[in-house]
């Protein structure tokens, strides 16, 4: 433990320059007390450390010292990948890990660089999940994370869409992020991987053994392949004819996504003369479709199929009764 610190405090020192004791204390979650004897220790050591007096002063390492050990523990090198995502790393439970590792990387960098490294760090700054929609509640993912590395076969308890929960015992072949959800990307019995929602695992059980995983599988290859073919095959199931108003271009994007509106736009034959556009959008349901296109006003209108128009009625009938609005 105390050898870990002192690292912790030598390569503090090479990263950041003069520090403080009360500095080093509060970085290092130890009293200033402490600081004094891990800086008496590395001294004796033949650490080349020097203590500046006066209001300007702090312990710092004589100019031009640098140890070129990084000291990277494999759990820390392992986090590495994870250094710009704090949120998952502390689901994983690797926080700790990633913030020292990025201290280690930091101090075995040369000044210029490593300049560049911390402005970086503190000017920029990744948020994965999205605005409307809270994190995922995942029990579980220590253990996926911990049988996707190992390798080691997991029996789960699974809540997939339909009336009943399954059990499964699966190789878990690698773990997504995607929108600040986890999926685990795994086998489970006949057939090629598959993806599971990990916040959709209601037990977790590691089993003994391992097992071998495709030499050739690529995880984000498989991904890539995987979210292209839900959004062109699973995603959207019907397809709805609409009418939209000049210039609501820019809402329906907002609302349906840009990529389907973009579509759907270059496929669209000309305006007529007051402006407006038939488009062919894709949909999931009719009843999503009703609950997305509500939202747009006048700006749209269904024109198919009959079931979306009718439901799309009924709504705006609804609306006008509680609102106390008498039809024209």
């Amino acid at each position: 433990m105390r050898a870990s610190r002192l690292l912790s405090l030598l390569l503090l020192l090479q990263t950041r320059g003069r520090m403080t004791a009360p500095e080093l204390a509060e970085e290092l979650e130890v009293s200033v007390r402490t600081v004094y004897r891990d800086v008496e220790a590395l001294s004796s050591s033949g650490v080349p450390v020097y203590a500046d007096r006066g209001p300007a002063g702090g312990y710092r390492l004589l100019d031009g010292y640098r140890t070129r050990l990084n000291g990277l523990t494999p759990a820390e090198a392992s986090s590495l990948f994870l250094a710009a995502l704090p949120g998952p790393a502390a689901q994983l439970g690797l926080a700790e890990m990633a913030a020292n590792a990025e201290m280690k990387m930091l101090a075995a960098l040369p000044p210029e660089p490593r300049s560049h490294a911390s402005r970086m760090r503190e000017r920029f700054h990744l948020d994965v999940p999205g605005w409307y929609g809270d994190a995922d509640e995942t029990p579980f993912l220590g253990e996926v994370a911990e049988a996707v590395w190992e390798q080691r076969p997991l029996r789960m308890t699974y809540r997939r869409w339909g009336p009943r929960d399954v059990e499964r015992v699966a190789h878990p072949y690698g773990l997504v992020i995607k929108g600040g959800a986890w999926y685990m990307v795994a086998s489970a019995g006949a057939g090629g991987p598959r993806t599971y929602r990990v916040s959709r695992i209601l037990s977790a059980e590691l089993l003994e053994g391992r097992f071998e995983r495709p030499e050739r599988f690529d995880l984000a290859a498989f991904w890539q392949g995987y979210a292209t073919e839900f959004r062109e095959r699973r995603m959207y199931n019907g397809e709805a004819v609409v009418r939209l108003e000049p210039g609501a271009d820019k809402l329906l994007r907002h609302t349906v996504g840009r990529e389907v509106v973009d579509t759907a736009l270059a496929a669209a034959g000309p305006p007529d003369r007051d402006g407006r556009v038939v488009l062919r959008l894709p949909i999931e349901s009719v009843t999503h479709a009703r609950w997305l296109l509500l939202r747009m006003g006048t700006e749209v209108e269904v024109l198919e199929p009959a079931e979306l128009r009718e439901l799309m009625a009924a709504a705006i009938a609804g609306l006008a009764r509680l609102y106390g609005v008498r039809p024209d």
